[in-house]
């Protein structure tokens, strides 16, 4: 017994070592899961009719759910009036309109010993004297945040650096549900704009043909704007040289051609809705990045600044990254 115990397992560990024979196992663990265990379509006619009941009420429930988010989008209207003067004042001190007061400096810190040392060398440091604000501090933001830092190029961030707030303006009671992105910029050489817009388009109401795949209002659409840059500072595209070859004579000509170049700035162009799954795949990206912004970043952004937030907005897709390199 114990020979035939250890040849079969010699047996299984050379099985398992053969990639044919793993491929074929891993091929029906894909197929049995997710499949129904046939308990459901075993079940008498009778039990079935109160399951379709049962499946009646729940849609009846899910309409329901969907009033209530109407009713949350009206209370997230409310209180961002409420939100703005505070905003407000954070974009002042930020942009160096307004010093805050000694009152409103305190803050108990775990590092006070530390903050008294600088605190004194700033008072030697030429370029802490005649900071102006908080100098990039929504650029600092989006560095800290691994979804937008990889949109922000080299080539974005002297822009960047000229931002000087974000806000959250929602679509009025009697308008569609939605909101809209605004960014402030301070004049630069770059584009003439003052303000950049993203504006997103959402809904709260379940799908006739699949009431069960509600989970909350979503985004159906996004529109972006003009940028008016300035001649030769267009960072989304680039100028690159191609040679042509004449098909008669023989002769090569070199000719510049404008290509799209990686940019954030692509951001206030956003693709047609539901081309191919390409695109699809690039707005449902952009779809989380306008919720991210509006749900967390603005209302917390010197948290971001800092450091002290945004981890658990990311362990996820960390995970997930991890598995796939295994």
């Amino acid at each position: 017994f114990l020979l035939f115990s250890a040849t079969a397992s010699e047996l299984t560990s050379e099985m398992m070592q053969n990639p044919q024979i793993l491929a074929a196992l891993q091929q029906r663990l894909e197929s049995i899961v997710g499949s129904p265990s046939g308990y459901i379509d075993s079940l008498p006619k009778v039990i079935k009719r109160r399951i379709h009941a049962l499946k009646n009420l729940q849609v009846e429930s899910t309409k329901i759910e969907a009033k209530f988010y109407e009713e949350v989008h009206e209370l997230e209207r409310k209180y961002s009036l409420m939100y703005q003067p505070l905003f407000e004042k954070r974009s002042l001190v930020v942009n160096g309109s307004y010093e805050p007061t000694e009152e409103e400096c305190e803050w108990e810190s775990d590092n006070e010993e530390d903050e008294e040392k600088n605190g004194a060398k700033d008072e030697v440091n030429v370029l802490a004297v005649h900071a102006k604000g908080i100098p990039e501090f929504w650029l600092t933001i989006f560095k800290n945040i691994p979804i937008l830092q990889e949109m922000v190029q080299e080539h974005d961030e002297p822009i960047l650096k000229a931002m000087q707030d974000i806000r959250v303006v929602f679509s009025k009671s009697d308008e569609p549900m939605g909101f809209t992105l605004d960014f402030v910029f301070e004049s630069n050489p770059y584009f003439s704009n003052k303000v950049l817009t993203k504006s997103y388009q959402m809904q709260s109401q379940p799908d006739e043909k699949e009431p069960f795949t509600f989970e909350g209002p979503e985004i159906i659409s996004c529109t972006g704007c003009k940028i008016d840059w300035a001649k030769g500072k267009n960072v989304t595209v680039k100028t690159i040289q191609k040679k042509q070859k004449h098909k008669g004579r023989g002769t090569v000509r070199t000719v510049k051609k404008q290509v799209s170049n990686d940019s954030f700035f692509n951001f206030f162009n956003p693709p047609d809705v539901e081309i191919d799954e390409e695109t699809e795949n690039l707005l449902a990206r952009d779809f989380e990045i306008g919720h991210l912004i509006r749900e967390r970043v603005v209302p917390r952004a010197v948290l971001y600044f800092t450091g002290e937030a945004g981890d658990d907005d990311f362990d996820e897709e960390e995970e997930e990254d991890e598995d796939e390199e295994d």
